[in-house]
Order: C-alpha cells, then structure tokens, then sequence
C-alpha cells in the first residue's frame, strides 16, 4: 500500500494545475523524446502513437487529472485500472518505472525552467512514486492472476496463425493458437490481446488488438482492419499467413462483459469497434439466459461491413434486434434478413435518442468521435454513467472521453 501524500505536496500538486492546463503536452511530449532516446525503452511503445501526438496527449490528460485529483485520488480507480491492465499487456515492469520518473521530472525541468522550483520538483518527485506504487501493486496482482489461471501465462508466448479469413474488403480476422498445443487463458469477452511484432523494415513493434471471438480455452480470434500507411496493419494482411508465429501477452483490458444480469444490453459500435462486441454477443447468444440484445451497428458501406452474415443469422433466432447503417449510401436494394433493419445513411443522434432506454446497459466502442457523440446521446436521454461502458481504441486522447 502506497503511503499517503502528505499536505504541502499536495498543495504544490494543486497549484500546479494551471501550468499544467497551459504546458501540459509540451511536458509529456519532452517527457516521451528523453524516454526514447532510450531503445530498450523505446521497444516498449507503439510508436505510431508518437508520431501522431495521440500518446502525449493522453498522458497529459492523465497528469491533469492526476493533479486535479491529489486530494482523492481514488476518484481516478477507473483510469488507473485501465492503465495497469494496458501496462500488462505489454509487459511493464516494476525496472521500468525509474526510468519515467527521470524522463518526466527532466521535462518538468526543461519547459518550465524557473518556474520549477526545487520544491516543486520533489512533490512530482513524491506524487509520481505514489501512482508508481498503486500501478505496481496492482500490475502484480493482474500478473499473478494471470500465471495461476487455467492456460494463463506471463511474458510473451509463441502462437501461429491457425487460420485467416477475409471479413470485408478492409477486415481479416487471423484466428490464433498456441504453439505448444496447450490450452489457452479463457479471456473475458471485450478484452484484447498485446503483441511484440518484428516487422521487417520497421524492427520491433507492439500493437493491441481486441479478441472478436467467444473464449474457448483453445485459441483466440483478433480481427484487423488494414490502414492505408499504417505499418503493422498493412504487414499482417500482407505477410502474415497461416502458420506465421507471433508472440502474444495474456488477455488484458477493463472494457468487458458485465456479469449475468436481466438487464438488456445495446452493443453500439462503428467500423472495426465492432471487433470486442463480436465477442460479447456471441458470449451472450451461446448463454441459456441471454438479455434481450440490440446490435447497432454503423459502417460506409455493404462491402466494409464485417461479419454482416454472421449478426444477420443470430439475428434470425429472434434473440437479437439489428440495426446496420451505412453512411455513405443514399439507397439499399439488398433484401432484409428477419430481425435486421438497414438504413442508407449515417447513425444519427436522434436515432439513438428515440432508442435509448435508462434500464438499458450500453456498450459502445468505434473512433473517438462516434463515442463521444453517442454518450452525450445517452446522458442525455437520462441513462446513468454507470450504465454506458465503452473502449478506447487508441491512447484515450479525448478529453470529453478520458473523464
């Protein structure tokens, strides 16, 4: 248990919020040039992230909240259990967090020169550990857990892709297995899977990507929209074929499943969001009890629109309703499956808000956008926070989002 911080750091914390609203993605972005300089370190960190500011924006949003929290830092649970399951997954260490405290103290130092008073810079030095210290304690509870559990596993381990299938002209799934023909950590439907990639060219690489597939104890499904440029992406639909080996950490991630309730449940997602809601509803559908279940979906066209057949038979059964927009149609000639409604055009809030129903969990995943539109919606309407669920895609650098 992390000791306390006492009251003069915490007020120096405090009173660091307003250089921190001014100088904050100036701080972390320094913080991230001094953290990879170093390669050992730099491995650690999908790097596409860094090129784009997403990574620096995120953590500074994370410090602000932090600051703007010293007082009750239990009000940020959420966030720091989304932190360490994400530390997990790439296989964060307790020897790594020294290295972050001299990146960011020096860049505390280096954008706000005199204005970071020796005093200020031993309450970082103090509020930093104190969050290192939750983050570690609960990292190694989330590893523990994860090397006493049924085909559980810490660090990297080996698995081939077993199969890939084509879902849409921009989705592949690549269903994956263990090399050592044991069996596998059953995951929790929203989870994703972490992997340290060698893309040639480009050397090492980590990515997430969220299991699409029910858990089985046997293998596990990630499927991959490929982005035009994007360097991992562009190399799994090219290169990685049946039989390829890659190195996978265990399932990790906050954004999952509520435990068996009566309540109904909305699976909201756009483009490949879809991907951790596929795991959820086939979870569901495969349950005695299932909830009545509403799949929403929103995509551009027939032809992106993945494991559209799949959604169309379960939605046959009658056990599911589905609703599939596509936003860049003006007209549909396809014929309709029973129990699924298309629409030419995007998903509009008004849509959503004659839906919404406040005794309705929602879970929601797509670009930050969609969500951050679609939970406005739904606050709106009346449904509680606690009741809309959804995942980040990314580094969470939408403030509307993060809090």
């Amino acid at each position: 248990m992390a000791a306390p911080l006492d009251d003069a750091t915490r007020s120096i914390i405090k009173a660091c919020v307003p250089a921190l609203e001014a100088h904050g993605v100036a701080i972390t972005t320094e913080m991230y040039r001094r953290l990879l300089a170093n390669p050992d370190i730099r491995d650690l960190f999908n790097m596409s992230h860094q090129k784009d500011g997403e990574q620096p924006r995120a953590l500074a949003l994370a410090v602000l909240a932090y600051a703007r929290n010293i007082d009750n830092p239990g009000v940020l649970g959420a966030m720091i259990e989304r932190i360490a399951e994400k530390h997990v997954g790439l296989n964060i260490l307790p020897a790594h967090y020294p290295y972050v405290a001299e990146a960011l103290l020096g860049a505390i130092a280096h954008v706000l020169g005199d204005a970071a008073t020796p005093e200020i810079l031993d309450a970082w030095g103090k509020a930093y550990w104190f969050l290192a210290d939750v983050l570690i304690g609960r990292e190694k509870e989330i590893y523990q857990s994860h090397e006493v559990a049924p085909g559980g596993w810490v660090g990297w381990r080996p698995f081939r892709v077993g199969r890939r299938v084509r879902e849409s002209e921009t989705v592949t799934s690549f269903e994956l297995v263990p090399t050592d023909g044991k069996p596998v950590m059953r995951h929790v439907p929203g989870q994703y899977l972490s992997f340290r990639l060698d893309v040639p060219g480009h050397g090492s690489q980590r990515r997430n990507y969220s299991i699409s597939s029910a858990p089985d104890g046997a293998s596990y499904r990630i499927s991959v929209r490929r982005i035009p440029g994007g360097v991992v992406s562009e190399w799994l639909h090219d290169s990685v074929h049946e039989g390829t080996e890659l190195q996978v950490s265990a399932p990790a991630g906050d954004f999952v499943l509520g435990g068996p309730a009566a309540s109904p449940i909305m699976l909201l997602s756009a483009g490949v969001g879809l991907t951790p809601l596929m795991s959820m509803l086939d979870t569901l559908m495969a349950g005695e009890s299932a909830p009545a279940i509403h799949y929403v979906h929103a995509t551009r066209t027939p032809q992106t629109e993945a494991f559209g057949q799949h959604i169309r038979k379960l939605a046959t059964t009658g056990r599911v309703r589905h609703d599939v927009f596509y936003s860049r149609e003006t007209a549909l000639e396809t014929a309709e499956d029973a129990g699924t409604t298309q629409h030419a055009g995007r998903l509009t809030p008004a849509w959503l808000k004659a839906q919404a129903r406040p005794d309705t969990v929602y879970y929601i995943c797509g670009p930050d956008g969609f969500m951050r539109e679609m939970v406005a919606v739904l606050k709106a309407a009346g449904v509680p926070d606690a009741a809309i669920r959804f995942e980040f895609f990314g580094s969470a650098a939408d403030a509307e989002l993060a809090a």
